[in-house]
């Protein structure tokens, strides 16, 4: 069957999602289309296909052991001169997303594997293009601001046209809200220009 390329991730919500994404686009980053705005739980990685079967119920218990948690973006950083990204930041929902990420790359389960960088969760917003561009996104985003209640996770596959593609969603089994993340999703905000 030969081999896949995985992510997982929590996807950024509309009408968030699509406007970092075309943000990321005028920015000059060539990989915005083909890459969902998401933060990171498994960062790209090679497996058997024959494994997939294994990987979705490993992530359904993931999920099932999961709760909803708020997840709050605000401002900018980068990983500069480390490595070429500017992200937006996720200032509430970051302890939770440590954790999950941990479960979704235990030791005992199918797609154990170390990072190359410390796990930081974040919503990149330019990657690998050039200086200017990075700074003019790390300032013009510096004031960007979202919230919604993150209620699960999902199982992407990277295509032979480096599109990611949406394999299946694994939301968490306990219906609980909490009550900070109850209220409406803002629309994102962007700083006047």
């Amino acid at each position: 069957m030969g081999t896949v390329t995985l992510g997982v991730s929590i996807a950024v919500p509309e009408p968030h999602g699509r406007l970092l994404q075309e943000r990321r686009a005028g920015f000059g980053d060539p990989a915005a289309h083909g890459i969902p705005t998401h933060v990171t739980l498994l960062p790209p990685t090679e497996v058997e296909a024959a494994d997939l079967p294994a990987i979705e119920a490993h992530l359904a218990r993931v999920a099932a052991e999961g709760r909803p948690f708020p997840m709050r973006l605000r401002g900018t950083g980068t990983f500069r001169p480390l490595s070429p990204v500017v992200f937006v930041r996720v200032v509430a929902g970051a302890e939770a997303c440590t954790r999950l990420q941990q479960r979704v790359r235990d030791a005992s389960g199918p797609v154990a594997r170390e990072l190359q960088f410390p796990y930081h969760p974040h919503v990149t917003v330019a990657h690998g293009i050039a200086e200017e561009a990075m700074d003019r996104a790390f300032e013009e985003l510096s004031g960007y601001e979202a919230q919604w209640s993150c209620t699960g996770f999902a199982l992407y596959e990277q295509g032979a046209d480096g599109v990611w593609r949406k394999l299946r969603e694994f939301p968490f089994a306990a219906p609980y809200v909490p009550p900070q993340a109850a209220a409406p999703a803002d629309q994102g905000t962007l700083p006047a220009r």
